[in-house]
């Protein structure tokens, strides 16, 4: 079992790479994080309630150690803190960690995933941004329909849901429509955490809700989870339409890497139909479109849009690998839920964000305007909804990367 000093260590250590809660200041470390609640029991799994919008008096930091998880998770643990500090005042955090890679959920943030770790490699980027960020400080309606960005730093954030893609304006200049949405800006207002005592698999599942009066009505029910031991998160979405009336429905997983695992020569593994520059600019990066160059300062992003081939029931898989081809992300999802993969490269230097965005969707991130034309907006009927799912593996070593690239290449 883990020591307090143990536990110390650890976030210590975490400070240093940036994954940890220490990044956003002393204060988000310093609180006394209290035992864990009684959990209840349904269906072969604890569950704890962490926020529940009818309790009074909810605790806002707790850990489960691994004899709160059960035999099944040795050596794993879960904890929840409020940050203090900065930009990040009032942002709920859940770190998991099942002994081999650790990450965090952002309740706050739509439930997206702010950073993970597997052993001293860190999986995110540097954003700008000093993260993560309370929703209240992110303005989304600036008139130039970029204010999504100052909230924008995890290493998974979903696009939508009543919209995503490019800013667009009504023929007045009024914003119509901001960068990417609302759904990672909004928080869940119910979470679980809960193990599987067959398995000892761990999920951290949150419900957001994005609905507005004469507006759409879309519930997100998102579960994140990993099994003990093992370099892998796998995400499952719901997203229901609540009104009487018909909704409408966009969403993608802009899932983005920087360094360590990104640098010069990195590269994106996938078998396509078709690449499609967005814009000039990319076009004229198409012959290198799936591999990230040297940072190069007030270098304009390239985006290009990919048609994946995939196997009979949907399934496919991309792989981001390191410049020395000793690991890499391994990205499985299936094509029949998101049918459009779109590559996003920010080549300039680390102050600025070098970064590359993998990110599987519904539709690809131009104007919602152009994506309805193509057909790419989807009408969920009233009560109707859609799952989608979606795993992130990391890959520790070359013959891990070997296999993995001979499995992406046998997709037709």
């Amino acid at each position: 079992m883990k020591t307090d000093d143990d536990h110390n260590d650890k976030i210590t250590r975490r400070s240093a790479i940036a994954v940890s809660l220490g990044t956003v200041g002393a204060a988000a470390l310093g609180g006394m994080l209290e035992a864990a609640p009684p959990p209840s029991v349904k269906s072969g799994r604890r569950i704890w309630t962490v926020t529940n919008p009818d309790t009074k008096n909810p605790i806002t930091q707790f850990r489960l150690r691994p004899e709160d998880l059960g035999t099944k998770a040795t050596g794993c643990s879960v904890e929840k803190r409020i940050l203090q500090s900065g930009l990040s005042m009032g942002v709920e955090t859940i770190e998991v960690d099942n002994g081999k890679m650790s990450f965090v959920v952002l309740p706050t943030r739509g439930m997206g995933i702010w950073q993970a770790r597997c052993g001293n490699v860190r999986l995110g980027w540097d954003s700008p941004v000093n993260g993560p960020v309370n929703p209240a400080f992110v303005r989304l309606d600036a008139p130039d329909g970029l204010g999504w960005l100052a909230g924008f730093d995890e290493m998974l954030v979903r696009c939508g849901l009543e919209y995503n893609g490019g800013p667009e304006f009504q023929d007045n200049g009024i914003l119509r429509y901001g960068l990417h949405g609302r759904i990672s800006n909004t928080p869940a207002h119910k979470v679980e955490v809960s193990v599987d005592e067959a398995d000892g698999r761990i999920s951290v599942t949150g419900v957001v809700d994005e609905a507005r009066l004469y507006g759409n009505k879309l519930r997100l029910r998102s579960t994140v989870s990993t099994l003990p031991g093992r370099a892998k998160i796998t995400i499952r979405d719901t997203v229901e339409n609540l009104s009487a009336e018909p909704g409408e429905l966009q969403l993608i997983y802009h899932t983005n890497f920087g360094p360590p695992l990104l640098g010069s020569g990195a590269k994106v593994i996938a078998v396509t139909k078709r690449v499609t520059p967005f814009d000039d600019v990319a076009a004229k990066g198409l012959s290198t479109w799936n591999v990230m160059g040297v940072p190069v300062t007030g270098a304009p992003e390239q985006c290009f849009a990919c048609e994946l081939s995939a196997m009979e029931n949907g399934n496919t898989a991309v792989m981001l690998q390191s410049p020395d081809r000793r690991s890499a992300v391994l990205y499985r999802f299936n094509k029949k839920q998101l049918p459009c993969f779109t590559i996003w490269k920010n080549p300039q230097p680390a102050s600025d964000g070098y970064a590359i965005g993998l990110e599987p969707g519904t539709n690809y991130p131009y104007t919602k305007t152009q994506e309805k034309q193509q057909g790419r907006v989807i009408s969920l009927p009233p009560g109707d909804s859609k799952t989608f799912e979606l795993s992130l593996e990391y890959l520790p070593d070359s013959e891990a990367v070997r296999k993995a690239q001979n499995e992406i290449q046998k997709i037709e």
